[in-house]
């Protein structure tokens, strides 16, 4: 069944569709709830609320971009409304070092690409969610700062900041040779 056909079902009310659609994109979706969720833990959070968005406001997508871009949309703002209602400041200690991969059969000059990720998630949670929507969402600081509730100038700063400090600990990785 393609992707269509499984959303019309969907918009009708077939669970099994529902669950279908889930089985085929939740392993997507989910890698992008971890990159703004502190732990796989809030990852699923956002993901479950986010298919219940989905499935509850499934009238609301227009046909006009990809269902799967829509998604996509739908789970970012639901990691970043989960984040207000907690409550979190966007500004967090740097106090914490990032894990990397088990695995070292990777020559010393190429980063697998779970350490890349790791580094992104031990950012501080307001570097962290600019850095994400900036450079792999591809929103503008004008829409994040509106997403986020913050000034322009602080989004361009956390982003700035968050640049600054995956450079730092590229350089720590490169200097200890790992």
């Amino acid at each position: 069944m393609n992707l269509d056909t499984l959303w019309n079902a969907c918009l009708a009310g077939n669970r099994k569709a529902q669950f279908q659609l889930y089985q085929t994109l939740s392993g997507r979706m989910f890698s992008v709830c971890l990159r703004y969720a502190q732990n796989e833990s809030e990852a699923e959070e956002i993901l479950q609320a986010g298919f219940i968005k989905v499935f509850t406001k499934g009238q609301l997508f227009d046909n006009k971009g990809s269902l799967e871009g829509w998604i996509r949309k739908i789970m970012v703002n639901t990691a970043i409304e989960l984040h207000r209602n907690k409550s979190r400041h966007y500004f967090e200690p740097l106090t914490q070092d990032y894990p990397m991969a088990d695995s070292r059969s990777e020559s010393d000059e190429n980063l697998r690409y779970k350490d890349l990720l790791a580094m992104i998630t031990a950012l501080p949670l307001g570097y962290r969610t600019v850095f994400n929507l900036y450079v792999i969402e591809g929103y503008s600081h004008k829409e994040i700062s509106a997403m986020l509730s913050i000034s322009e100038g602080n989004s361009k700063s956390q982003l700035s900041r968050a640049r600054q400090w995956l450079k730092e600990k590229l350089m720590k990785i490169e200097n200890i040779g790992l």
